[in-house]
């Protein structure tokens, strides 16, 4: 780069800061008016200026910025490894397919197996079970915290149980030590998906650290975005190779795009019934897809990380303020933290008590009406969605929460865009509506 093309470089990225400054909103919260959303993307000048930076730059596939970004993840979590994919959906899907590997031998998860997981959730978290021919194995969750518990995971490990899959719900973490112990115990796999937990911490360490693999999304409206894409993390370097192979269309060599030959072996391979010396980027290992990422979404994500702490303290903050308010209003159920936990709040749980003198619908429209946005929590029960009718899964107990769930809870936001005034409003809306009751 020569030094004329570095200065207009640098004038390109003053004008981004301005520009910036130029459509910033002011900020004023209109109750009524200004919605109140539940999640959402809290971008600044510096992160417009690291995409526009990488689009100067033409880094347009996964490069030198993709590896920066998957070294500071993965120290961020405390594991080893960590690949950067296109969704937090792939990054589950890659996870779960990874068991299956033929690179683990005996250890593979195969057709059939039993993969314990939580009834009330998000679909991509069940999905890359199904998609493995592996058989769901549904348990209950806890209406306080709505994980599952160490006990209802215990008492659905069967014969065929091979994998334990669950999710920190709303950024709650569930008891992942004991079910670690659990998992290590019984010779099982744990994957975490920790797409709404980032930053949470159990017994002080943070979540998506405790699993053989673990999973986290980077969509708008998690807790920190590079517009779509996500990640897969692990320790085992085993793993790592398999779960990067499935990413980069299932091939065997490891070079980096536009890399050629950084083993010294490129044509000295001999795998698989190939001809002797046949070329090892064109060799492939596993039956993968292309699910990689790019250095703009990069790059837009290693500046939001270096936000995480600020987002989580926002996060923590709004919740508390809403759970003190919210204390002692009638017919709600409110939410707690699971024991030994600091949880990254992806959203406020609330779920109508049974003797509640109306209906999720009534509050839920009178909330929305407010612009205060409402979210189901997620797909509710799992077992009652179209999309597993017929399928084959197995249920351990009875899912009398998980129905609770699916007719009396919905969520509503704290992510780091909400102001203290924002959670004032809901509060005081809260109690207007139970007013009108009293």
């Amino acid at each position: 780069m020569t030094e004329e093309s570095t200065e207009t470089r640098q004038r390109v990225l003053e004008l981004v800061r301005d520009y910036d400054k130029q459509i910033a909103p002011d900020g004023t919260f209109r109750p009524g008016v200004t919605p109140v959303l539940t999640s959402g993307a809290v971008l600044t000048a510096e992160d417009r200026v690291a995409l526009v930076e990488a689009a100067l730059e033409f880094r347009i596939a996964a490069g030198v910025t993709t590896r920066r970004f998957e070294r500071a993840f993965a120290r961020e979590l405390g594991v080893r490894k960590a690949h950067l994919t296109n969704s937090g959906s792939s990054a589950n899907l890659l996870a779960v397919t990874a068991l299956t590997s033929p690179s683990l031998g005996d250890d593979a998860l195969r057709p059939g197996d039993e993969v314990i997981t939580v009834a009330a959730g998000f679909p991509t978290t069940v999905n890359p079970i199904l998609q493995n021919g592996l058989v769901p194995v549904f348990v209950d969750v806890d209406l306080a915290t709505y994980n599952t518990t160490p006990d209802r995971v215990a008492a659905a490990i069967g014969p065929r149980t091979r994998a334990i899959v669950v999710a920190h719900t709303l950024g709650n973490p569930f008891a992942v030590e004991e079910v670690a112990d659990l998992a290590r115990e019984h010779g099982l796999y744990l994957v975490e998906d920790n797409c709404d937990a980032l930053g949470s911490l159990h017994r002080g360490k943070p979540t998506g650290g405790f699993g053989d693999l673990s999973t986290a999304s980077f969509y708008p409206a998690h807790h920190i975005t590079a517009g779509e894409g996500g990640c897969v993390t692990m320790n085992s370097l085993v793993l790592a190779q398999v779960v990067e192979s499935l990413r980069d269309w299932g091939r065997d060599c490891w070079c980096e795009p536009g890399e050629d030959d950084a083993c010294h072996r490129r044509f000295g391979f001999r795998l698989g019934d190939l001809p002797p010396g046949y070329d090892h980027k064109y060799t492939f290992s596993q039956v993968g897809y292309n699910l990689k990422s790019t250095d703009l979404q990069a790059a837009l994500a290693l500046n939001q990380l270096g936000r995480l702490g600020e987002f989580t303290a926002a996060r923590r903050e709004n919740w508390r303020r809403l759970r003190e308010g919210l204390d002692g209003v009638p017919w709600l159920l409110l939410p707690s933290a699971t024991p030994d936990s600091e949880p990254s709040w992806f959203g406020f749980a609330v779920t109508l008590t049974a003797d509640a003198p109306f209906s999720r619908h009534d509050l839920v429209r009178f909330l929305e009406s407010r612009r205060i946005a409402t979210r189901m929590l997620f797909a509710g029960n799992l077992v009652r969605q179209p999309a597993y009718s017929g399928r084959s899964f197995r249920v351990v107990g009875e899912l009398t929460n998980s129905d609770v769930v699916t007719e009396r809870s919905f969520w509503i936001g704290v992510y780091p865009g909400i102001t203290a005034e924002m959670v004032d409003y809901v509060v005081a809306s809260f109690r207007d509506w139970w007013a009108r009751f009293r």
